[in-house]
């Protein structure tokens, strides 16, 4: 029989990662699982500008950190979330590296994220992020591609 009582749901918190949240909390009210909304920064990504004026990663990532409950507030607007336990936990590093690190320390038992987050539009069926925590993941992992998001054939 299949359990399901810690549901991981990754963001970047865009509209691309977004689809996947009610996907998660409809499964978690099912089995009356919890969900971890997890959000990892990647200061990979901040611009060669912010630190040529001084700034340092660790100084963003602290700011992000005051923002964050706002972010989560904003992020779970329109979704409806009652009788689900929501925890949220924020993170620094290479968002497919702490998704995993965290599934593992963790024992989550079910992955739910978005085909593409805001950087993942390159790639033609699935961002980077989300095809490497598919490939590497120690648990089932459910991908929900966005409707806007449409396949060609070549």
């Amino acid at each position: 029989m299949v359990t399901i009582k810690t549901i991981l749901v990754p963001t970047d918190f865009s509209e691309f990662s977004k689809v996947a949240l009610p996907y998660a909390v409809d499964i978690a009210k099912k089995y009356g699982a919890k969900i971890t909304l997890f959000h990892v920064f990647d200061e990979e990504l901040l611009s060669p500008i912010f630190f040529e004026a001084g700034g340092k990663a660790e100084q963003y990532f602290q700011r992000l950190k005051a923002d964050f409950d706002s972010a989560v507030e904003q992020f779970l607007e329109d979704i409806d979330t009652e009788d689900v336990e929501i925890e949220t936990h924020l993170a620094n590093g290479k968002p497919f590296v702490e998704i995993l690190r965290f599934i593992k320390s963790n024992g989550m038992d079910l992955v739910v994220m978005g085909t593409h987050g805001r950087s993942g539009l390159a790639h033609a069926l699935m961002g980077s992020v989300t095809e490497k925590v598919v490939r590497k993941a120690l648990c089932p992992v459910l991908v929900v591609r966005h409707p806007e998001m449409e396949f060609e054939l070549v």
